[in-house]
């Protein structure tokens, strides 16, 4: 399943849990996660979306590390199926 298809389920996964999953787009800043995970109660966190069987970039790598140091979840997802596990982590947490 191409990386789009899985960002789009994704994103219509926390639409009807009654969030929103904003696309990071960050000009001068390159390697941050692919999407802004928000969901109600204040549950937040980052999800990088990958296709299935592929790995982040090093500088994907080490943003994921500046921003879990600072005490931020990040998430990789890379198949379809990971997405409500992903999203209940994010709720429990």
């Amino acid at each position: 399943m191409p990386e789009k298809q899985i960002e789009r389920k994704l994103t219509k996964a926390v639409k009807n849990m009654g969030g929103i999953a904003l696309k990071l787009v960050s000009p001068g800043f390159d390697g941050m996660p692919d999407r802004l995970v928000l969901l109600p109660s204040g549950r937040l966190a980052f999800v990088e979306v990958k296709a299935p069987g592929k790995t982040p970039r090093p500088l994907q790598v080490s943003r994921h590390g500046m921003l879990r140091q600072l005490g931020f979840k990040v998430y990789i997802l890379d198949n379809e199926g990971q997405i409500g596990g992903i999203l209940d982590e994010i709720c429990t947490s």
